[in-house]
């Protein structure tokens, strides 16, 4: 039998080296930190704790000075993960932080759209991952993790958990849904291993998530286990494929999912996270996958609820993970895996092997010191790059999916126009609007999602008097319960106006909600609702760039994964293929 030492040198040259070459001091750097460190200390440093430094809800500064700071100094913690917080405040954290801490701190993010996914009062945020789906052009994908893996660097972060690579194929996912590149297995490997290496070559570890697959599912795991009762033929065929591809590419770390899987073990309640079946037998013996793993969030329902008290956090370890994402109570976690050990559910040998994987990660992500973060124009150098990225991605996602003949757009003077904008979802101007009043003195009416029918006869036929009017849907929400918070009424003015007007209906926000339009003569799919989506839509009306996005998911039978008229003139619908999709 290898021992696990030697195991460690085998897998983390096999492994790791494929995203970039291991420092040759990397090795004994790693060894003489562990020898240096405590057996609660080992433990210690498998954990990731939560750092905030603002709640907004409360506007209330937190875990910090009770929390963070204390465990660091006392237990000496691996790692952070940063939430909310102005990019400020947050670099000033980390720097107090990296220069009381006994070992340097893996910094990590959960910024799967860019830091500002959680700096989001100083930072803008990027597209969601599924408005890249719709993009032909895998380089630009690229492009974004580059551009991400900057963001990270600057705030001090080693780690961002993304990409995320569960394929969405349940429409109504709670949890995953528009944060997934799409419903195609092709798209997803191929654009998560994009994003991957435009991080890893720009020097940030990226972690593929959340394994085996959590696209399949109707339950939050934040909030409950979710089961997914599928074969292992379905779900190698499927869910396990862009992982499987993503590992052959050299992705340095995956996060383990909390979900209840039969066919990986039929255990009662009991997590693929936190099963020894899932993580050693499927992730590690199974895929031959060797790197960094984490796990999702300890504290979240999904787990808590059937292994309270610390027992996740031991059961996660004995399952063959690395790492704890914020585990609840760092003492006892500690006293558990010691427990754990006593009754040689685990070793010490355990331990210090997943201690040994989490100090070479910090090296070869982050070296023997780090450096401390200039806070001098931290939060505008955050920024740069990224209203052009968004323009960007707009420009090439933009999906029109029907477009009944070339009369309607791309628009014509004002002269020969009587134009209205109808805003569903809001009740004030927005970018778009001010752009149709701007440019074609078209007339905007609002109808938010608190109206009821009473009004929509008077407004239909205000609107019949108009050569033609674009109805706008804004202001929905990302998740799909309650139909996306769109209303009954809201729905019913849409299909009126596209059955008795001559209408052009955008959908600005997750592409799902289509599925209440899909009547529309002219139909644009927009995936996000911010002033740079708006000017980009507004310009395609204009005709100033022609649309070239493709649906990444189905929205009804009409609109198929691959639907999008590429050009100016009116073309009947072209599916893309798995072909196509690989190609750069």
């Amino acid at each position: 039998m290898i021992k696990k030492g030697i195991l460690l040198f085998l897998v983390t040259i096999s492994i790791v080296a494929k995203a970039q070459t291991i420092h040759p001091k990397a090795a004994l750097w790693a060894d003489s930190v562990l020898n240096s460190l405590t057996p609660d200390q080992r433990i210690a440093q498998l954990m990731v704790l939560r750092l905030s430094s603002y709640d907004f809800k409360t506007k209330t500064a937190l875990y910090f000075d009770s929390l963070v700071k204390e465990k660091v100094k006392r237990f000496n913690v691996g790692g952070i993960c940063l939430f909310q917080g102005s990019a400020v405040k947050l670099g000033g954290i980390v720097n107090e932080l990296q220069a009381m801490a006994q070992t340097p701190l893996m910094v990590c993010i959960d910024g799967e759209w860019g830091v500002g996914m959680r700096l989001f009062d100083s930072v803008q945020a990027l597209p969601r991952q599924m408005m890249l789906g719709a993009v032909e052009d895998k380089n630009i994908v690229y492009d974004y993790g580059k551009l991400v893996a900057e963001q990270c660097k600057r705030l001090g972060i080693t780690v961002n958990y993304a990409p995320v690579v569960d394929i969405n194929n349940n429409p109504n996912n709670p949890v995953i849904n528009d944060r997934s590149f799409g419903e195609d297995k092709y798209k997803v490997a191929a654009y998560g291993i994009e994003y991957m290496k435009g991080m890893q070559d720009a020097g940030v570890m990226a972690c593929a998530k959340h394994f085996p697959g959590h696209g399949d599912v109707a339950v939050d795991s934040h909030l409950d286990l979710p089961v997914i009762n599928k074969s292992m033929e379905q779900l190698d065929s499927l869910e396990l494929y862009p992982f499987k591809e993503i590992f052959k590419a050299g992705v340095g770390s995956v996060m383990v999912a909390h979900l209840y899987i039969p066919a990986i073990d039929s255990s009662a309640n009991r997590a693929t996270s936190i099963s020894k079946k899932n993580v050693t037998g499927l992730l590690r013996n199974g895929l031959g996958y060797q790197g960094l793993t984490f796990t999702d969030a300890i504290e979240m329902q999904g787990v808590q609820k059937f292994f309270p008290g610390g027992e996740a956090s031991v059961q996660s370890i004995i399952a063959g993970n690395d790492m704890l994402c914020l585990p609840p109570d760092v003492e006892q976690t500690i006293k558990k895996i010691k427990e754990a050990i006593n009754k040689k559910q685990l070793s010490w040998d355990d331990i210090n092997y997943h201690c040994k994987k989490v100090l070479l990660a910090k090296y070869q992500y982050g070296g023997e010191k780090i450096p401390a973060i200039s806070l001098t124009n931290i939060t505008e150098d955050l920024n740069k790059g990224v209203p052009e990225m968004k323009k960007l991605i707009a420009e090439n996602a933009l999906t029109v999916l029907q477009k009944k003949d070339d009369r309607f757009f791309p628009l014509t003077a004002p002269e020969s126009n009587k134009i209205a904008y109808i805003a569903i979802g809001i009740n004030e101007e927005n970018l778009f609007a001010k752009k149709l009043k701007e440019s074609y003195g078209a007339d905007v009416y609002y109808f938010d999602y608190k109206q009821n029918n009473a009004r929509i006869a008077s407004l239909v036929a205000q609107l019949k008097e108009y050569n033609k009017v674009i109805i706008g849907i804004h202001n929905y929400n990302r998740k799909p319960e309650n139909n996306f918070g769109i209303s009954v009424p809201a729905v019913s003015l849409a299909k009126k106006l596209q059955e008795e007007t001559n209408s052009a209906t955008l959908v600005f926000g997750n592409p799902y909600a289509i599925k209440n339009f899909c009547g529309a003569g002219n139909l644009i799919a927009c995936y996000e609702d911010d002033p740079i989506v708006q000017q980009a839509a507004a310009n395609l009306l204009e005709g100033k760039f022609l649309a070239k996005g493709k649906l990444p998911v189905t929205v009804c039978d009409q609109y198929k994964f691959g639907s999008g008229i590429s050009t100016g003139f009116f073309l009947p619908q072209k599916q893309i293929t798995p072909s196509v999709l690989l190609t750069r």
